[in-house]
């Protein structure tokens, strides 16, 4: 991508951001740079290419209004995300949509169907989970409290009714959040900077005072630099961008610590291709393929405020391999001017280290062009990465007594290697102690924790991880009980090709590995793998994990079961 100078538009847009903490004066405003123009151009595409049946239109229905989303069911997020895009385009010149008439009478249609859904404490609902939902509200609040701004600042004919339709809306849902409670550690902050933009569009103590309320179980942000819910592939940005906009609401500069320390340590994050770790998150994008671009908002605030230049090489990383994904933040980026003034110089991220972060289970190795995962919990206890090519797991399995699937609860550093293991037994019991049978064999009286225990078996497996020339070397060493059979996992990311592999006869996305070297390859490039073991044709073994839906290289044996694998 073309590198994004200022160019000297004459951008006529009103300032938009905080009024509390104004950067510039009404008549010293910055012009937009090229980047910032490209995402509103890709927001007109984005208008441009919606159905005509997307929005609701049938006067006679009660979703009159409402924007359909993804399953055809009508949504007050899908609503209240195009009234922002819709927003957006009617308030900036550069737009074909400037201060678009059609676009407006949209925007009025789709508050008027908020207001139908909203429920009379202010709330609205998340069909698929969430009812009269406090938090679900605070997102819609978001999105809609900027929409207002860009719809009050476009000037367009005949907007004074939608803003008089949007307010209700706003301010009903702010009575809400004054009160209402939250399900997950993030809402808190969600709820919290909506009643900020609130209080920055109508002033009212009662919003100010309920932030300062939740803030009171300060920011939950451990020393490694993870909030609670260690969601980088969702809410870490999302919580980072809610605490610049507490600390400008409640005039608290302090509260950007947090958000600093969360910026360092997602550097130690980030793969080679620009993709950043997931597989530590307690939410839902743990294992999913996560981007960088929810990030940028915070990485170019503190770069600008701090001048950092690490923090200003992240964003033009993000810009390289995340831009049309910035696009879900456009409204924060032309709220704020702030954001545009040109980054300070960058300078070099870590991209060589092997760090431990044992709060969130893992460790991290990377060596410029590739790096590897090491996680506890986790039955896909490592990962590596390689350009585009993606081994996403390794798993190990045996067939010990429904209960070998394995996973390791801690991670060691032994000299030059990371140590994973696991100890399992696997017992037969005695008879129940006669002076305590229940006289009616009432089992649940019976616990077989008081039975005593023989024959009994026992499984250890560890798990050394040792770096190499361009890479990682894997040594198994699985042993206790002979005979079991054990399988051992290589799952790959969809979408490249195999060699030194032989395809299951049935099953698709099966492979098996019994030659001295392999090798998977997506685009430009490969990983390499070696070397193969195959004693048996057991994929899915008793006790362990179902198949994941992706390429899937097995290796086969028996207990003892020791082998190595090289990943390069």
């Amino acid at each position: 991508m073309k590198r994004r100078t200022f160019v000297t538009l004459a951008a006529t847009t009103p300032l938009l951001g905080f009024t509390t903490f104004p950067l510039y004066a009404k008549t010293n405003a910055p012009t937009k740079p090229v980047w910032l123009i490209e995402l509103i151009k890709l927001n007109d595409k984005n208008i441009a290419t919606i159905p005509s049946t997307a929005q609701i239109t049938d006067k006679s229905l009660k979703s009159y209004g409402a924007i359909l989303d993804g399953d055809d069911i009508p949504s007050p997020q899908s609503t209240g995300n195009f009234i922002s895009k819709w927003a957006m385009a009617l308030s900036c010149p550069e737009s074909n949509y400037y201060q678009s008439t059609d676009l407006l009478k949209k925007i009025e249609m789709a508050t008027r169907y908020l207001l139908s859904v909203q429920h009379k404490d202010g709330t609205i609902d998340l069909l698929g989970s969430n009812f009269n939902s406090p938090p679900d509200t605070a997102f819609s609040v978001d999105k809609v409290a900027p929409a207002y701004r860009f719809i009050k600042a476009s000037r367009t004919k005949g907007s004074e009714t939608v803003l008089d339709l949007l307010k209700n809306y706003l301010q009903r849902a702010g009575e809400s959040l004054i009160v209402g409670g939250i399900h997950t550690p993030n809402h808190r902050w969600v709820v919290s900077a909506a009643l900020m933009k609130l209080n920055d569009l109508w002033a009212d103590t009662r919003y100010i005072q309920r932030a300062e309320e939740w803030l009171l179980e300060h920011i939950d942000l451990d020393a490694e630099g993870q909030y609670t819910e260690k969601s980088t592939g969702g809410y870490t940005p999302l919580v980072n961008r809610m605490i610049i906009t507490m600390s400008k609401g409640l005039k608290k500069p302090e509260l950007l610590e947090f958000v600093r320390k969360s910026l360092i340590m997602t550097f130690y994050y980030v793969h080679p291709n620009g993709e950043v770790v997931t597989e530590s998150s307690n939410r839902q994008d743990k294992g999913t393929i996560g981007h960088l671009d929810a990030y940028y908002y915070a990485y170019r605030y503190l770069a600008l405020l701090d001048k950092n230049g690490e923090f200003a090489a992240m964003c033009r990383l993000i810009e390289k391999t995340a831009f049309q994904k910035m696009l879900g933040n456009l409204d924060a980026f032309l709220e704020d001017p702030t954001f545009w003034q040109e980054l300070p110089n960058s300078k070099p991220l870590p991209t060589s280290y092997a760090k431990a972060f044992p709060l969130s289970g893992a460790a991290r190795i990377r060596r410029d062009d590739w790096d590897a995962t090491l996680l506890t919990n986790n039955a896909g206890f490592l990962t590596f990465h390689k350009g585009d090519s993606v081994l996403q797991a390794m798993r190990l399995v045996a067939s010990f007594f429904g209960k070998g699937q394995f996973q390791t609860e801690e991670i060691k550093k032994e000299g030059d290697s990371w140590i994973l293991s696991k100890k399992l037994e696997g017992p037969y019991y005695q008879p129940y102690p006669k002076d305590q049978i229940d006289p009616n064999g009432d089992l649940s009286k019976m616990p077989r924790t008081n039975r005593p225990k023989s024959e009994i078996q026992y499984l250890e497996t560890t798990v050394k991880i040792t770096e190499t020339i361009g890479g990682i070397v894997v040594d198994i060493d699985m042993h206790g009980t002979e005979g079991v059979p054990v399988t051992f996992e290589l799952v790959f990311r969809q979408g490249g090709t195999f060699a030194g592999v032989q395809a299951h006869a049935t099953k698709p996305n099966a492979y098996f590995f019994k030659e001295s070297k392999g090798t998977y390859t997506l685009g430009r490039d490969t990983i390499q793998f070696s070397s193969g073991r195959m004693e048996h044709k057991g994929i899915l073994l008793r006790g362990g994990l179902p198949a994941m839906d992706a390429p899937t290289v097995y290796l086969t044996g028996f207990t003892p079961f020791v082998h190595r694998v090289v990943l390069s």
